[in-house]
C-alpha cells in the first residue's frame, strides 16, 4: 500500500511481485487503465537490465476503459470497504492489519468470477461497435 499512486510506486510495486515468485516464467496482472500502468514506469524507477527483466516477466490485460462493471479489482474494493473500512481507522498500522487480515480470508473463500455477458451476448448487445465480418 502506498499513500500516493506514482509510476515509481508503481514499478516498485510489480518488481516486487517479480521478485516474491522468481521461478515464474510468465505473471499476468489484471490493471486498470491508470496512466502509471505501463512498463515505460519501469525503465523510469529502474536501470533499463532491471527494467527490461521485470517487463518480460509481466504480462499486462487491462480492463476495458468503459467497462467498469468488468473491474473485479473495484468488486474486491467495494468488499474490502464494507467489511473493514467502514469504522474509522485510527492508523496506518491497524489500517494495514485489517486489509491483510481482509485478504487472508477473501483468499481462503476464493470464489471464481461467473461471466454472465458473453461474448457471443456483447456481439449481440453491442453490434453497431462490432466490425461487421462477411463469410
Amino acid at each position: 500500500m502506498h499513500k500516493r499512486r506514482t509510476k515509481i510506486d508503481f514499478a516498485h510495486c510489480m518488481r516486487h511481485i517479480v521478485q516474491t515468485y522468481p521461478d515464474a516464467e510468465v505473471i499476468r496482472v489484471v490493471l486498470d487503465n491508470l496512466n502509471t500502468h505501463k512498463p515505460a514506469s519501469f525503465y523510469e524507477a529502474f536501470p533499463p537490465d532491471e527494467a527490461r527483466a521485470i517487463a518480460k516477466t509481466l504480462e499486462f490485460h487491462y480492463t476495458p476503459k468503459h467497462g467498469s462493471w468488468l473491474n473485479i479489482a473495484e468488486i474486491e474494493l467495494a468488499v474490502l470497504s464494507n467489511m473493514c473500512l467502514s469504522p474509522r481507522i485510527p492508523d496506518e498500522d491497524t489500517l494495514l492489519q485489517q486489509i491483510e487480515a481482509n485478504v487472508r480470508e477473501r483468499n481462503l473463500k476464493a470464489t471464481p468470477v461467473k461471466w454472465r455477458f458473453t461474448t457471443q451476448h456483447a456481439r449481440r448487445k453491442r453490434a453497431r461497435i462490432y466490425p461487421r465480418v462477411s463469410t
